[in-house]
């Protein structure tokens, strides 16, 4: 296929497969300026399925660069008539496909408490819409390709950063098969198949080791899901929220996680790298953190939202030996690197990993031990020689991953 017929099916898989339009469907895509290439194939796919809107939103990382260098604080919240557009569209079934190209380093030189009082204040704005996302209420999906800037930090050597970036974007989201669709729908079943695995094992808790220092015991509560690859909204339609995904995952218990993990990747997160870090836990909060690079992003994470943002939201196990993990490519991009790594989440869990979760109450959550935050922050903690022990209620150990990889 020509790098146009590639990108053409990339918007194909994100319709068809990532968002599932329907008849009648309202479509909005997010997309850098750069890409308006991908962002109009994507608008023709979501027609072609029979959308009746296709709202395309545009943002550019050179002017968000300069509001984050110039305009006060204050003036980037998020408008009123910003929350109340997306507030309707949201209570209108409004189905997202989100294009995530980002620069990592792009706020490398703006004050770093002037972005955490921006995020916060956006976050906390947003935090009702983003209920939409967080219970399956709407459907969404991520996917990404290339920008200049970030592709240049991914491939800093080659010639042509661009487009290699695209290609390793066209192989880990199964562009590059013979039938891509037939390809996701293989490795739906396949992560499927292991989430049934886990939950049949109702887990009490999670023992995490591995030579690089992490000693780490993460506590699941009663009931909890564990989820792969698919959900669906509240009309029943299933949809993929992140393109690619490799991933098997649910909530931890927000008051049962103790001891130590190390990243075992950079985090990109707000326009900062944050590498080699690793953060301590105590009864669920975590009491103690470092880092070589970007540890003042990282304490601005942990103290976003008090000690919400110091729990973790949801736990993730994706094997060492998998297709991003092997493509030997650091993304810098959390879309990708989470699906090459086992990891786990600051922040706010999902309401749908847990049995009745999506109907609960913010108290009834609480109550059963689920984390809820205006953040959810995804940092990546596999590596090659991690091992996972899994114990059960009546105090059996099972092993879950044995070096790296699915025990």
């Amino acid at each position: 296929m020509s790098l146009q017929e590639k990108i053409s099916m990339l918007a194909e898989l994100a319709v068809k497969i990532g968002v599932n339009v329907q008849k009648g469907d309202i479509v909005e895509v997010q997309t850098p300026v750069e890409r308006v290439n991908l962002a109009r194939e994507v608008v023709q796919k979501a027609y072609d399925a029979g959308a009746k809107k296709v709202i395309v939103t545009y943002f550019d990382d050179e002017v968000k660069l300069l509001n984050y260098t110039y305009a006060p604080v204050e003036a980037l919240n998020v408008p009123d008539y910003e929350y109340e557009k997306y507030e309707t569209l949201l209570k209108n079934d409004l189905k997202q496909i989100f294009i995530k190209a980002v620069d990592p380093e792009l706020l490398k030189d703006v004050d770093p408490n002037k972005i955490a009082k921006v995020e916060q204040a956006r976050a906390t704005k947003m935090q009702p819409l983003k209920n939409f996302r967080m219970n399956d209420i709407t459907s969404w999906t991520i996917i990404s390709a290339p920008t200049e800037r970030w592709a240049k930090k991914v491939f800093p050597n080659s010639e042509n950063p661009v487009d290699d970036l695209w290609e390793a974007i066209f192989e880990t989201t199964r562009v590059n098969k013979e039938n891509p669709i037939e390809s996701w729908n293989k490795n739906i079943e396949t992560l499927t198949t292991k989430s049934k695995w886990l939950n049949e094992m109702e887990f009490e808790s999670l023992h995490y080791t591995s030579s690089n220092g992490t000693d780490l015991v993460i506590g699941l509560p009663k009931g909890h899901i564990w989820r792969a690859a698919y959900t669906a909204n509240r009309k029943g339609e299933t949809f993929v929220p992140n393109m690619p995904t490799e991933e098997v995952y649910t909530m931890p218990n927000r008051n049962f996680v103790n001891g130590r993990v190390y990243s075992s990747k950079p985090l990109a997160n707000n326009g900062n790298v944050i590498d080699e870090f690793w953060v301590e836990f105590k009864d669920g909060v975590v009491v103690d953190f470092d880092a070589k690079v970007g540890k003042s992003a990282l304490e601005n994470i942990l103290n976003q939202d008090g000690d919400k943002s110091k729990r973790l939201g949801e736990v993730a196990l994706v094997p060492y030996d998998s297709p991003i993990s092997n493509s030997n490519v650091l993304f810098y991009n959390t879309l990708f690197d989470e699906n090459a790594s086992c990891h786990i989440a600051l922040g706010a869990a999902y309401p749908t990993t847990i049995k009745g979760g999506n109907e609960m109450s913010p108290e009834e959550l609480l109550e059963n031990n689920v984390n809820d935050s205006i953040i959810h922050v995804d940092f990546m903690i596999g590596t090659k020689d991690l091992n996972i022990v899994g114990k059960k209620y009546d105090g059996t150990e099972v092993p879950v991953f044995k070096d790296g990889n699915w025990a």
